[in-house]
């Protein structure tokens, strides 16, 4: 894992070095092992890096084909590298042991091709020197983020938005992605970004430029990949999951889990304990007062006495009042609840102890974690007229699911799409009336993220538009303490079998993730097995907000004269639902962490 920066002057003017300087100054917490530099003429490439892999000086990038063609900036991971340097060992002649020379030669042996050939998390600029041109890519599911702005003259990218704004003429927001924010909750759906002139690479993706024209093109379409039905035994289901983790601890640094005790979490800590034999396995967790709704200690309690190296942290409201000025600028755009501020804290957590953690994020989205997804497939039962088998669900569901959400989504799903707008702004309300009725039309959120026919549609719809969030968040909180975040259950290979079972095998008895659990269940703690709720890492951000400090700290801003003119908030209504929130009469945290993130994030980023 490092950072990366580039700027290309399309107009072929030199590259001022000390602006890749300033770039790379922004991001150095990415990488703070090494720091490389490449100037040429309108070529300016520059890398931080955090050792992983390889830990000589053999890693440094920018790094040169053996013939001084190619050069190559990386941030990420191929972990099947040592398979594919065997493969190209007659090919090409490696001066390192490390991945990323791996990677450029690969591309300069099969060129764009290389791409399906790599199991791993990546994003990457090469530069053909002899020809003057760059190609780039992002990884299949956007695990590694890539920014950039363009414009006549110039491309800029980076892998935060944070080391391009510098180099900007002016900084704006975008009132597209503000709008479908606070009005659907929702952000990275789409290639655009909070501010106006930045954009990401779409996950899937990859770049060309050449002669001055920039040119984009989609190489990995998840909905190609899938066979349904396929179905599969609960033990193949496990050696697939034990593949993609046996490549996932390919690492020259310690190792963690950051465990929350749910089921995806505790199966690769299980899976490492009990299949992988690594008794010293260390673990993150954050955890609350007993009895909370957001505590999961219970849980992960259920692993004393088998694990030994057990860390925890206890995020608080005076803790996060101290530290959410930090947090928001180093989140780059708003976040739509407090949530990854605990995984925030985990990471901080796990600095000095590991450099890479591993983590249980991808499962939800392609196993049910999530309660909207019952309400698919009931909706999937009932356009099958398969009505025994929805009444069979919907009652196991019932009686075993302490959320009844499964309910509200499966009624939301039928309804029409023009009502399931109106729907989301009644749930997320507040806005000011000219803005809403300014950006409601051209927004495509309900279609694109809450309009499935079926269970299978509506995995492929996170994949595409919603689950790219969270993989952001969880690069930032990691990149922000040098720790190196994997993910083993995106493996590509694992997503397309999970995505290519039938429905009985993702959901059965009112209860998802049914594979995964059946194929752990003989190690994994009863007590988490037979749970059914759905927590991850969240805060008691409700709480927070009613009592001081932060209680005069929000009275305060929604007084204030650049919330109230910002033109985006009722900011009565906001006065009102705020004390109702003081009141106990409702639990409006996110609403009110929307407010508090956005005018805050405007006085970092755009009031300048």
């Amino acid at each position: 894992m490092c950072g990366i920066a580039g700027i290309v002057n399309l107009s072929e003017e030199k590259v001022d070095p000390s602006d890749i300087e300033a770039m790379l100054s922004k991001i150095k917490h990415r990488g703070p092992d090494d720091e490389g530099l490449f100037i040429r003429d309108n070529i300016g490439l520059g890398h931080v890096r955090l050792s992983i892999i390889d830990l000589s000086s053999a890693g440094h990038q920018p790094m040169y084909s053996t013939d001084e063609r190619y050069l190559i900036i990386f941030n990420g991971e191929i972990y099947n590298y040592l398979e594919l340097r065997a493969e190209l060992a007659d090919k090409y002649s490696f001066k390192s042991k490390t991945d990323t020379e791996v990677l450029l030669a690969s591309y300069i042996t099969w060129g764009e091709k290389c791409l399906s050939k790599f199991n791993g998390d990546f994003s990457f600029v090469i530069y053909d020197t002899y020809e003057k041109s760059i190609f780039g890519s992002r990884d299949r599911f956007g695990i590694k983020p890539f920014y950039y702005h363009i414009d006549r003259d110039k491309f800029i990218f980076a892998s935060e938005i944070k080391a391009i704004l510098p180099l900007l003429s002016e900084v704006q927001p975008n009132n597209k992605s503000i709008f479908e924010y606070l009005s659907f909750n929702r952000c990275d759906q789409s290639n655009e970004t909070f501010f106006s002139s930045i954009f990401k690479l779409p996950h899937g993706h990859c770049f060309t430029i050449k002669d001055g024209k920039f040119k984009i093109k989609r190489w990995y379409h998840l909905a190609e990949q899938i066979q349904y039905p396929k179905p599969i035994g609960t033990e193949e289901y496990r050696e697939q999951l034990q593949k993609s983790i046996k490549l996932r601890l390919r690492s020259d640094v310690p190792i963690g889990v950051c465990l929350s005790g749910g089921i995806d979490s505790s199966s690769l800590t299980s899976l490492l304990y009990f299949d992988f034999n690594i008794k010293e396995l260390k673990t993150f967790s954050a955890v609350f007062a007993k009895g909370h709704w957001a505590d999961e200690s219970a849980y992960i309690d259920a692993y004393n006495g088998i694990l030994n190296h057990m860390h925890f942290v206890t995020p608080n409201g005076e803790s996060f009042y101290n530290e959410f000025h930090e947090f928001i600028v180093s989140q780059c755009e708003p976040m739509p609840s407090v949530s990854p501020y605990a995984q925030y804290k985990v990471m901080q957590l796990a600095k000095g102890n590991v450099g890479v953690t591993l983590d249980g994020q991808g499962a939800d989205e392609m196993l049910g974690g999530y309660t909207y997804f019952y309400g698919s497939y009931f909706k999937e039962l009932l356009r099958n007229f398969k009505l025994i088998t929805l009444v069979k669900e919907t009652i196991a569901y019932n009686r075993k699911n302490l959320s009844k959400e499964g309910f509200t989504f499966f009624m939301y799903y039928l309804l029409p799409l023009g009502l399931k707008k109106y729907a989301g702004r009644k749930k997320y309300g507040s806005l000011q009336p000219d803005f809403y009725m300014e950006h409601q039309k051209s927004s495509t959120i309900s279609a694109d993220l809450y309009n499935p026919n079926t269970l299978h549609d509506s995995f492929l719809q996170h994949f595409e538009y919603k689950l790219e969030h969270l993989l952001k968040w969880d690069d930032l909180n990691s990149m922000s303490f040098s720790i190196e975040s994997r993910v083993p259950f995106l493996d590509h290979n694992l997503v397309e079998t999970t995505l290519s079972l039938p429905t009985n095998l993702l959901i059965r008895d009112g209860v998802s993730k049914y594979i995964l659990r059946e194929a752990v269940k003989d190690i994994l703690p009863p007590q988490i097995y037979g749970r059914f709720d759905k927590k991850g890492f969240e805060t008691p951000s409700d709480e927070w907000f009613r009592v001081n400090p932060f209680k005069d700290y929000i009275t305060e801003l929604l007084n204030s004269s650049s919330f109230q003119n910002r033109g985006y908030f009722d900011v009565q209504d906001c006065k009102q639902k705020y004390q109702k929130h003081l009141e106990r009469k409702a639990n409006l945290s996110n609403e009110i962490w929307k407010w508090i993130n956005l005018e805050i994030w405007f006085r970092k980023f755009i009031d300048k």
